[in-house]
């Protein structure tokens, strides 16, 4: 199993990122002409640098000729240009105009949505409302999209990270002095191992948080796996440790391969509740977007019969499905737990049976390969013929 694995003791910064994967890649030319054809007067240069003795590579991403950036990659947002407004309906419609595969495209959206919800959250605006002065800038832009491209062309099967230092002191940033890691980034990393470390500096930002939580599955140490390489990013600033991000490529054993998945359980017990009105909170759950919802018939105290109501979700939306536990249940507390789960890759597909076309499901991940047809379909063919539904699932198997 192909494991990628980010090594952040510098935090993790786009530029940075995209560096050490670019390091990783075999036709560096191909993927620089592409990244160079994306917007015009826009182009990607890949220079070769030195930080503390480690050689590495510097992306820089020259707009018209000029470095916008430096200023975002290791230590925030100046508001060096004002007139960079844009917003993230913009942003997105200028990331679908590039000419990259569309997994590229979707998941550089899904990042900058991460983003925007970040700050929308730190800075108290709406979501619409928010308007990259400093992290839209289109350096920025080339850094997500160009990691996302990396990441498809690297197609590893994990991607782990380590804890990430994010840094100390203040950042100077369009909404005046902030505390590092900005509240934006501090946003992102919540669920994420994090560590202040010895350098005060911002050496985590947004974009480099909101990658991270895009991308990796699970935090922590490196899996014991045979390297296949490892690659250098170089940030701009020179601290006195080694400014750079380091992504390694192991081919782990893969009953050794890790949890490679975060999720959150929020659990709560009721002794005091209807079968109804449980039901009607399950409905309100799944409808808020949890992942799954279960309930275990319990003991509780003065011998009274009670449930435990077991809510999955992703460790983003725990907030918001806690508060949806106290609106629709008679608790007055919810516990919460931070998961790493072994999850399989899903894949769906549509195949030809003796009745019609029906869905396939298959998991995919650990050495192990499964699958099995979707309940919801077998069961309305077997109605249709009536026929028991082990018929139906035996026929499919065959087909």
């Amino acid at each position: 199993m192909r494991t990628l694995y980010v090594e952040c003791s510098m935090g993790a910064a786009g530029d940075m990122l995209m560096g050490a994967l670019y390091e990783l890649y075999q036709e560096k030319e191909r993927f620089l002409e592409e990244m160079n054809g994306l917007l015009p007067g826009v182009s990607v240069e890949a220079e070769a640098v030195i930080r503390q003795g480690i050689a590495g590579t510097h992306m820089r991403v020259l707009v018209h000729g000029q470095e916008e950036g430096g200023h975002h990659h290791n230590h925030g947002h100046e508001g060096h240009h004002h007139h960079e407004h844009r917003s993230l309906a913009e942003i997105l419609a200028m990331i679908d105009g590039f000419p990259l595969p569309q997994a590229v495209r979707e998941n550089a959206k899904k990042t900058y949505g991460l983003i925007a919800e970040a700050e929308s959250q730190a800075h108290g605006v709406p979501v619409g409302e928010v308007h990259f002065h400093e992290v839209g800038a289109l350096d920025a832009v080339i850094d997500v999209t160009g990691v996302c491209y990396l990441l498809d062309l690297l197609a590893p099967d994990a991607v782990m990270a380590s804890p990430v230092t994010v840094g100390s002191g203040t950042v100077r940033t369009a909404h005046g002095l902030l505390p590092v890691p900005a509240p934006a980034t501090a946003h992102l990393l919540t669920g994420v191992p994090i560590v202040a470390g010895d350098i005060p500096a911002e050496l985590c930002t947004p974009t480099g948080a909101a990658l991270l939580r895009a991308f990796a599955g699970g935090f922590g140490p490196m899996p014991a796996g045979t390297s296949h390489g490892c690659g250098y990013g170089c940030g701009t600033k020179e601290f006195p440790r080694a400014n750079c991000l380091r992504a390694f490529l192991l081919e782990t054993a893969d009953d050794a391969a890790g949890p490679n998945d975060q999720v959150t359980e929020l659990k709560a017990n009721m002794d005091d509740m209807t079968g109804e009105e449980l039901g009607y909170a399950m409905e309100r759950l799944l409808e808020a977007g949890a992942l799954d919802v279960s309930y275990l018939p319990i003991q509780m105290k003065k011998n009274r019969p009670g449930v435990l109501l077991l809510c999955l979700c992703r460790p983003a939306d725990a907030n918001r499905l806690a508060r949806e536990i106290l609106l629709h249940t008679t608790t007055f507390g919810v516990r919460r737990t931070d998961c790493q789960r072994y999850a399989m890759e899903i894949t769906r597909e549509q195949m030809d049976t003796a009745f019609g076309p029906l869905t396939w499901k298959t998991g995919a991940g650990f050495g192990l390969t499964k699958g099995k047809p979707e309940y919801q379909e077998l069961a309305a063919v077997a109605k249709a013929q009536g026929c028991p539904l082990a018929a139906v699932r035996e026929k499919m198997k065959q087909a």
